[in-house]
Parts: C-alpha cells; sequence; structure tokens
C-alpha cells in the first residue's frame, strides 16, 4: 500500500510500512523512512508507483483550467476529490481516476488567488471580487517582470532607460532593492559581468563625471536641492552705539559672507586696543525663526573650486555681513595690550555698530605683505601704504601669540605643506560644467595677513569660550585632550583644553554666517553681553540642553561630508589639471605604505614601488589612467631622487588627514552571485 502525503508544502510518496491511529511510517523511493502524521496522509493507493502517480498528477495539472474550475467549484468548502470528480467526471456518481485527484490537489494547492486552503486537502474558492485583484497584481508583476528585463537588456545593449537614469544616484547610492531600477541594474550587471557604475557609465546614465560628482553630493545632502525659500532679513531692534574705530576685514576676493574685520587704536601711546569685530547676526536671527530653520537643516556653507553653496540665503548674507563703506553691527572683543611687551591686560565684549572702511582682499595684498614687508617695517615704519603700520603691529602680536601658544603645546606649528587655490575659467560665475580651464596655486601656510586673521580668531574664540563658562552659560567647544597619536578633536558643550592650539579653551564663534555652530555660540555670547551674571537665565540653550548635543551631531556629520565632498572636487580638478597641462610625470614625497604625495601638486595616490620606501623618500613618479568617475590614478616609482627628513604638520583639527587626502577612489560593487530579487546591495567606499 503507499500513500501521497504533504510534508513542508510538498507532496511525496512512499511504502506504507506500519500504520497508527495517528501516524504512519512511510518509506520513500530513495529508501528514506519518514513518520507521517495521518492528517498529511491524502491519498492511499496500490498502484500505480509512488513516482509514476506524482509524475502523471503533474502532467495533468498543467492541463487543467483554473478559470474554469473555479467555475465548476462549490461555494462551499470542498475536498480536492470532489473538485477531481466534477471537473475530470461526466457522471457525478463516479470518483475521478487517483490521477486525476493527485493533479487536482497539485492545481489547486499551487493556486492561492483561486482557493484558499482551509485544511489539508481542503479548499474553498476565493470571492469574485478578491480573485480579479489578485489576477490583476499577478499580470502586474507579469508585465514588471518583462520590463524588467527589457531594461536589462537594453543597459546589455548600452542603453539606459529613462526610468534608470532618473534615479541614478538613488540605484548607486541609497537602493532600494524592491525597486523595478534597482533589479533591472543588478540582472544587467549579472549578465555582462560589469560592475554596475561602469555598466551604467557605458549605458550614457551619467552626464559627465562632474555631473557624477556634484549630482551624487547634492542626492545625499540636498535632496530638495539647494535653493532657498522665499525669506526676509529681520531688522536689529536693538540700539548700538556707534564704535570709534576703523575697522577692516582680510579675505579672498570670492568671500561674500564677511564675517570678522580689525581695528587697532593707540598705536605708539604704549597701550594698544585691539579690535575683533564680528557681524551679528545673532541680534536680528532668533532661535526657532524661518532662517534659523535653514541654518539649522543646512549647518554650514559647502566650499569647492569656482562655487560654493551657502548656509545662508545672500539677501540675509548682505544685510549682517561687514561690507566696506556701511556701520556694520558687530559683536565686539577689545583686547588691551601693553605696546612693548604684548602682554594682555584685559578683554571686553560689546554689541556695537562698528565703521568697516576697507574689505582687504588676500590675492591683491598677499605680494605686498610679505615676511620681508614686515621685516623691514620693524625699523622703517611703511608710508604710504594703507594699512601698513596697523598690519605691522598685527603680524607682530600674531607672531607673539603663536609663540606663546607653541609653549603650551610642547612644539611648534609646522607649516611646510602648502595650501592651494584652484581658479576657474568660468566667465558666468555660476554652476561649473567641469570642463573648465583650471588653474593651481600654492600660498604657503602661515603666510602673514593669514597668521594674522588666525591668531587674532584664536585669540577671539578662546577668549568668549572662557568667558562662556565663567558666567555659566553652555556653548559649543572644539577640545582635544592632548596631542597623542590618535586622539581627535572632539566637541562638546563644556570649556575644556585644546591641546592642538595650545588654548585653555575653544569655541567656534567668528563664522556666524557661514557656520551654524558659530551662530549658536554669537546667541550665547549676546546673551552675557546683555545680562551678565544672569545670563545663564537668559541664554537661548541651558546647561545640559538637549538640542545643543542634537546640533552638536548635526553639525559634525554635515561638516564631515561637506569637507569629504571638498576634497573629492579638489581631487576631480587636480586630475583635470594634470589631463589640460599633459603631465605624465612627477616629483612626490613618500609617506605612508605605498603612497605618495605630489611635491607641487594636492595630490596623494599610490605608486608601484613605493612600498618600503623611508618616510620623505623623494621620488619621481610616472602616471598611470585616471579615472574621472572613481578619482582614480595610480603611478609607477621611475627615479628615487633622494631622502629628507620626515618633517611633516602636526596633526591639528586642520590638517588633512594623510590617508584622507587621497579623496577616492570610489569603489562600487553588485554581488552578482546572489538571485535578482535579494541582490547585494549597490555601495560606495572612498
Amino acid at each position: 500500500m503507499f500513500v501521497l502525503f504533504e510534508e513542508a508544502g510538498k507532496f511525496l510518496a512512499g511504502r506504507i510500512l506500519s500504520e497508527a491511529d495517528s501516524s504512519l511510517q512511510v518509506e520513500l523511493d530513495s529508501g528514506k523512512r519518514v513518520k507521517v502524521k495521518a492528517v498529511n496522509a491524502l491519498l492511499k493507493f496500490e498502484k500505480p508507483s509512488p513516482a509514476e502517480l506524482i509524475a502523471a498528477g503533474q502532467k495533468l495539472s498543467a492541463d487543467i483550467e483554473l478559470e474554469l474550475a473555479w467555475e465548476f467549484a462549490s461555494e462551499e468548502e470542498f475536498g480536492f476529490a470532489d473538485l477531481a470528480r466534477d471537473y475530470f467526471s461526466a457522471d457525478p456518481s463516479k470518483p475521478a481516476s487517483l490521477e486525476q485527484q493527485a493533479a487536482a490537489l497539485f492545481r489547486l494547492f499551487e493556486a492561492p488567488h483561486y482557493f484558499r486552503r482551509a485544511g489539508k486537502g481542503r479548499f474553498k474558492k476565493a470571492p469574485a471580487e478578491i480573485l480579479q485583484l489578485a489576477l490583476a497584481a499577478i499580470e502586474k508583476k507579469k508585465q514588471l517582470a518583462l520590463q524588467i528585463t527589457a531594461w536589462a537588456e537594453a543597459l546589455a545593449q548600452g542603453d539606459c532607460p529613462e526610468p534608470i537614469r532618473e534615479q541614478l544616484y538613488k540605484i548607486l547610492f541609497k537602493p532600494d532593492k524592491n525597486s523595478a531600477e534597482y533589479k533591472a541594474v543588478v540582472e544587467a550587471s549579472r549578465n555582462t559581468h560589469t560592475a554596475p557604475l561602469d555598466l551604467l557609465q557605458k549605458s550614457g546614465a551619467i552626464a559627465s563625471p562632474y555631473q557624477f560628482h556634484w549630482k551624487r553630493f547634492l542626492f545625499e545632502n540636498f535632496p530638495k536641492g539647494t535653493g532657498f525659500p522665499a525669506l526676509q532679513a529681520p531688522e536689529i531692534r536693538d540700539e548700538l552705539p556707534l564704535a570709534n574705530v576703523q575697522a577692516f576685514s582680510i579675505d579672498d576676493s570670492a568671500t561674500t559672507e564677511i564675517d570678522d574685520a580689525l581695528s587697532v587704536q593707540g598705536l605708539g601711546s604704549g597701550t594698544i586696543t585691539l579690535g575683533i569685530h564680528i557681524a551679528a547676526p545673532g541680534l536680528a536671527v532668533l532661535p526657532g525663526s524661518p532662517i534659523d530653520a535653514v541654518g539649522r537643516t543646512r549647518l554650514s556653507t559647502v566650499y569647492m573650486p569656482g562655487y560654493k553653496v551657502t548656509m545662508l540665503p545672500d539677501e540675509i548674507v548682505q544685510s549682517y555681513t561687514l561690507q566696506e563703506g556701511r556701520n556694520c553691527p558687530s559683536l565686539s572683543l577689545y583686547v588691551t595690550l601693553d605696546e612693548t611687551t604684548l602682554e594682555i591686560k584685559e578683554s571686553v565684549t560689546r554689541l556695537e555698530q562698528v565703521p568697516i572702511v576697507s574689505n582687504l582682499r588676500h590675492d591683491k595684498l598677499d605680494s605686498t605683505f610679505t615676511e620681508a614687508f614686515f621685516e623691514a617695517a620693524q625699523t622703517s615704519p611703511p608710508v604710504g601704504v594703507q594699512w601698513g603700520v596697523e598690519l605691522t603691529f598685527l603680524h607682530r602680536l600674531a607672531k607673539h601669540l603663536k609663540a606663546q601658544r607653541e609653549i603650551v603645546r610642547g612644539k611648534p606649528e609646522n607649516f611646510n605643506r602648502p595650501d592651494y587655490n584652484f581658479k576657474l575659467d568660468n566667465p558666468t560665475g555660476g554652476e561649473p560644467q567641469g570642463n573648465e580651464i583650471v588653474s593651481i596655486t600654492t600660498r604657503q601656510r602661515g603666510a602673514p595677513l593669514d597668521l594674522i586673521v588666525a591668531e587674532a580668531m584664536i585669540l577671539a574664540n578662546s577668549t568668549w569660550g572662557l568667558w562662556l563658562a565663567e558666567h555659566g552659560v553652555p556653548g559649543i567647544y572644539r577640545s582635544q585632550a592632548s596631542m597623542a597619536p590618535g586622539v581627535k578633536v572632539r566637541m562638546g558643550t563644556k570649556s575644556l583644553p585644546h591641546a592642538g592650539l595650545g588654548v585653555k579653551s575653544y569655541a567656534w564663534s567668528t563664522s556666524p554666517l557661514r557656520r551654524y555652530t558659530d551662530l549658536v555660540n554669537q546667541w550665547q555670547i549676546i546673551a552675557c553681553a546683555k545680562h551678565g551674571r544672569t545670563a545663564a537665565l537668559a541664554a537661548p540653550f541651558k546647561p545640559k540642553d538637549a538640542e545643543l548635543f542634537s546640533i552638536i551631531s548635526g553639525f559634525d556629520a554635515a561638516y564631515s561630508a561637506y569637507n569629504g565632498f571638498q576634497a573629492g572636487i579638489e581631487r576631480y580638478w587636480t586630475l583635470k589639471y594634470l589631463q589640460q597641462n599633459n603631465i605624465t610625470e612627477l616629483t612626490a614625497t613618500a609617506f605612508k605604505d605605498n603612497l605618495v604625495r605630489a611635491d607641487e601638486l594636492p595630490l596623494v595616490l599610490p605608486a608601484v614601488g613605493a612600498q618600503g620606501l623611508p618616510r620623505g623618500a623623494r621620488v619621481r613618479v610616472r602616471l598611470g589612467e585616471i579615472d574621472e568617475i572613481t578619482l582614480d590614478i595610480t603611478g609607477a616609482v621611475i627615479e628615487r631622487l633622494d631622502v629628507i627628513a620626515d618633517e611633516s604638520a602636526d596633526v591639528t583639527e586642520e590638517d588633512d588627514d594623510d590617508a584622507g587626502m587621497a579623496a577616492g577612489p570610489i569603489s562600487i560593487a553588485v554581488d552578482v552571485d546572489e538571485p535578482a530579487t535579494d541582490a547585494a546591495a549597490v555601495s560606495t567606499t572612498g
């Protein structure tokens, strides 16, 4: 005697060895013996053999028309033998054959949209309206599968369907694995044995390498675009006194968000008053306002060669920027010093209007205000040079402040690596297209005007950081416990030392138009300036305020993403520079593993033959092929030049991480061994 039974959704058949009330011992054709619950035994028979019955039933089941079977089926619950009799037998009084019963069982089981299971071998036909919905869904799924196949075939032939083009960045970087577009890319990638990024590039999905990097950044950080809502700059209602100073700013020509300016009073009197004046949008833009919401969403201005995405709308920025020829609302720090010893005697913070006389520009003045200029000015005061006397004093003060910080930090700050300036030939000044002619120039770190501004801002940020703490008002601080390897700069709400800068406290406060943390700190400083010892009660953010921690977390993530994009897009323009100038070889310095750093360009790349070279070894490198999408370039050491001592700058918060300076390459991969419905995620690293 044989039995047909169901086991875990499968139909098996075998010889009955023994039978009890609730179970059977069955031997399958393979020889395996299994225990079968009696309720799972659906058909008992003597012939044909189990294998023959299952084969015949499966063949016959394919001929059963589900629509007709559904019409024949009873409105009440029924068994598979009942349907087999009604469907196959001309005489309703005669039972169907074993093969017909098995066929009905198999067909009913595989059509849940027509027949619902009501128990072992028992079914009930689906209501007509439910059936129609199910059939429509099945047809839709079928058409979708055909669409996926068609898209995959088009991709394989080098043609990108428009729906995939529209979903390009989502597919590559934040894929929905259930989407038809994603599945088509996975299928095409598997069928052609081509990486998805290469596949999409060959099919024309990527308009240009530059647009790829730019659109990817926007997709990840500005999914709703970079436009601003209609906003109006609120007026500053405070009655601010007019400061009796003549202030000037020092920035690049492209700078529109002029946050800071300087003034010097008392030259030649023995007592000098240094004024550090910061634009004061915090007097008008209040926490929780629509403008604040925009700033908190963006958190910082994004910089890149030839373009920038500002934190605040230009109309807002122009209302509070320190524009020359205007009396500008400012948060001012006045530091009184001994003119001879440069010892700081006192400092005071004021809210006031500051006359901005000049907006000086680095690119126009760096060649004038050099180290040689200031050395000569110490013995022969400059005559006829605008701001020459003031800048000479400020340069002497900056060198003094830097030397004091270096005593605290325990080692000098080295500026061996230059800063690089990128300039695009883009007369319109609009968004770059990626094919502009690029020039790359250098400006040595710690150049005199840079040093003046940097030391003044460090002085302001450290002074205000301590001042907030003295008033019991929390701020957003940057601190570094020590300069030991691996000790990172961290952001928090407590005033702690910054070992890398050599200061007791450091709170970013001097760029409120382009950095949200600075705007937050400005609100807190304004509260101290207005309310003194009761500032803690009036400040927008209180101690242990969860909002501050939320801002820190968001800022850290955004600032890291923005800096990463800037490094990557600068690498893109560096590679463009190599192509435009037909540079095939360059000199470089070995510094880590097989990586070398170009001596005259902001470029780090792996070089065959550099592995094992001592840090600081100078080499000649022949450049390989450039991939503008992955930002990848390789090289090979063709000549060893000489070995120099390692003079790399100490790692501080302002330094580039050596490995990170490579800014690439991008790697995108799909595991094509996975089934199409569960393919590995398309991911990027770099």
